[in-house]
């Protein structure tokens, strides 16, 4: 029987849809922007690999954070968390972070935000289903919060988020 290799091979990486340009600043990381919903039912993928930029605004506060969490269903039909809608949309988790902790997992931390206006800043790539104990979860989106003082940079395209599904192949 001829020996078989299994490797890991990627699909095309693509943006998620979520507006971070003018995100209002959170003090406390409670109010912030969710993503559309990424639904991983149908492709089975076994991992994404999530990366992304985020660019501050003019003169933010030095050592403050930028925060990028995920959120994850397993239920066939899909019943979020708490206020959460899938959608390119604003965020204020209802309970704040005695919610957050417990269904949001903590995937980005920029921390090395300094005064410096227009700075952008870059995270990942990281894989989800290690975040959600190594299984994919059916459906997800990411959340992101920051605490810079300012609003983060106007423009669309300053900001990006994206996923990269990874799949694995039987070699003949």
């Amino acid at each position: 029987m001829a020996v078989k290799n299994i490797k890991e091979e990627y699909a095309a990486s693509a943006a998620l849809t979520i507006t971070l340009a003018s995100l209002a600043s959170s003090i406390t990381w409670i109010v912030g922007r969710e993503s559309t919903e990424v639904d991983n039912s149908t492709n089975k993928y076994l991992d994404y690999l999530l990366s992304g930029k985020i660019t501050v605004g003019t003169t933010p506060n030095a050592a403050t954070q930028i925060r990028v969490y995920a959120w994850g269903l397993m239920e066939d039909t899909p019943t979020r968390p708490i206020n959460v809608a899938g959608s390119d949309a604003g965020l204020t988790p209802t309970g704040g972070q005695s919610v957050i902790d417990p269904l949001f997992k903590l995937a980005a931390v920029m921390s090395t935000v300094d005064t410096t206006s227009d700075r952008t800043y870059w995270f990942g790539p990281l894989s989800i289903a290690v975040l959600f104990g190594g299984q994919m979860p059916k459906r997800f989106g990411v959340w992101v919060t920051h605490n810079t003082n300012v609003v983060l940079n106007a423009t669309g395209g300053n900001h990006a988020i994206w996923v990269t599904p990874i799949f694995a192949t039987v070699e003949a």
